[in-house]
């Protein structure tokens, strides 16, 4: 973008939705998940105060980084697109209000999905609601009901017996996924193929973006 943007904290964001954190936004293939393969558009709001060590987006954690930008031209921006589907993710993109933004892109016939760790109550209308619920600050408990999806990282043995009791929480019709924390996915791996075949309720998820070489 070449228009020069104001940044903003998380507590300069506007609480009626008119502007968000952009990090960035770009057109893909979603890897993760019950999606994954599907021709999507990401938009990556800035801010996060869930803190996970192994995150591979570290710089979207402070909101000040990321200009703030009309939700009216993040909109159009995901309009242009062929590809009829929008994430949202971040940073953490229920600490704003997603009422505006999933609105007016429902409005021009773009589903809305979410992936969010649920340390907050939602807000916005969705079409698909993949929780993914960190250690590091629990879900609020008003979320679990939304999900349409739950998926967990696994980073060490310990969050198997976690990931059930999230399972535990969620309806009756959530997808559940078990997902390799991606730099110990060699070791992790054959524990989680075995924990699958031994609870075929869980399935497997594959940051399969990452092995493809695509953003």
């Amino acid at each position: 973008m070449t228009k020069a943007y104001k940044t903003a904290s998380i507590h300069t964001v506007p609480k009626d939705g008119s502007e968000l954190p952009l990090m960035e936004a770009f057109y893909t293939i979603q890897g993760e998940g019950a999606n994954s393969g599907t021709a999507a558009y990401f938009i990556r709001l800035g801010g996060c105060d869930v803190g996970c060590h192994w995150c591979d987006v570290k710089e979207s954690w402070d909101a000040e980084q990321h200009p703030l930008t009309k939700t009216e031209e993040i909109v159009t921006m995901a309009d242009a697109f062929p590809g009829k589907a929008v994430v949202i993710t971040g940073g953490e993109p229920l600490l704003y209000n997603m009422q505006p933004l999933t609105e007016q892109l429902q409005a021009r016939g773009i589903q809305t999905l979410i992936e969010t760790s649920g340390a907050y109550p939602i807000s916005g209308v969705w079409d698909w609601v993949c929780l993914s619920p960190k250690k590091f600050k629990a879900p609020d408990a008003t979320v679990y009901p939304f999900a349409n999806e739950l998926k967990v990282i696994i980073f060490n043995r310990s969050d198997f017996k976690w990931a059930e009791e999230h399972a535990a929480l969620v309806g009756e019709h959530c997808k559940l996924y078990l997902q390799p924390e991606w730099s110990k996915a060699h070791d992790i791996m054959p524990l989680i193929v075995e924990y699958v075949k031994e609870n075929p309720k869980w399935r497997v998820s594959l940051q399969t973006h990452k092995y493809m070489d695509i953003p």
